[in-house]
């Protein structure tokens, strides 16, 4: 198993480096411990996201753990000599820490996706795994809430004495919102699985596994929805330019947030 603490700068966010499995351990070891900790699956696109807001990568890299979601990430971080690296992507995490959860007992909430979406992932989600055991589920307004709002959220969830809670809000807004609750709601682990919640609940397609291997998910879900995901996607000629600027050292990106220790492979 490889080290999560270990992590790559990939335009200053610090990715862990890391396998599925490895990942669901490093979850269940927070559970055990009772930690108030939270974690981030991380695409390109999300590192692109912190590139345009630098105010962004303290939150990533403040995470327990940073993922490698997409393949463009899983490639790089074998390049930098982690090659038992495999891709931890969103529904394959939720998926494999739910399993895991058949034997640990973790109770899930559901946080996230829109009306009625989170109902219908913990419907499909019991029908896969009989026995698992949810803690409860909402689907907040896609606005920012009130300070009401939000206290009365936090609330709700503190009350149904979750394990483990999914976020399924969007990037980035979902990173934003498990960094500024940490601590606040008594769970020991956060997961951003952003997508997850419409894929697993039967809502959107998949891409297929070939696709998904291949690293051309992003132009799966791009030609499925193009008018709404070309702001994302259309910034991945610039992600390859200026990671080949890292590379050559022509261009530095500081992991703000991490520290030195904590930096591993820069």
């Amino acid at each position: 198993m490889l080290d999560t603490s270990v992590r790559v700068n990939i335009l200053g966010v610090g990715v862990s480096a890391v396998t599925l499995d490895g990942a669901v351990a490093e979850i269940g070891d927070a559970v055990a411990a009772r930690t108030a900790a939270y974690v981030c699956v991380v695409p390109a696109h999300s590192v692109m996201d912190c590139v345009r807001d630098p105010l962004l990568r303290p939150v990533f890299n403040r995470a327990m753990m940073c993922t490698p979601d997409g393949m463009a990430i899983v490639w790089l971080l074998r390049m930098h000599g982690h090659h038992a690296v495999t891709r931890v992507y969103g529904p394959d995490l939720m998926a494999a820490v739910c399993e895991r959860s058949l034997s640990t007992g973790w109770r899930h909430f559901f946080l996230g996706g829109a009306p009625g979406v989170a109902e219908e992932l913990a419907e499909r989600l019991a029908a896969r795994y009989p026995g698992l055991q949810f803690a409860g589920h909402d689907s907040p307004p896609f606005r920012a809430l009130s300070d009401a709002e939000d206290a009365a959220l936090v609330a709700e969830v503190n009350a149904t004495r979750p394990d483990i809670i999914w976020v399924g809000l969007g990037a980035p807004k979902q990173e934003r919102w498990m960094a500024s609750h940490v601590g606040r709601v008594r769970a020991p682990v956060m997961v951003g699985v952003g997508a997850a919640f419409d894929f697993l609940s039967g809502h959107k397609a998949q891409a297929p596994r070939w696709v998904q291997r291949g690293g051309l998910e992003w132009l799966y879900r791009w030609a499925r929805e193009p008018r709404r995901l070309f702001p994302r996607y259309g910034r991945y000629p610039l992600f390859a330019l200026l990671v080949a600027a890292q590379a050559v050292g022509l261009a530095r990106f500081p992991l703000d947030g991490l520290s030195e220790s904590e930096a591993g492979d820069t």
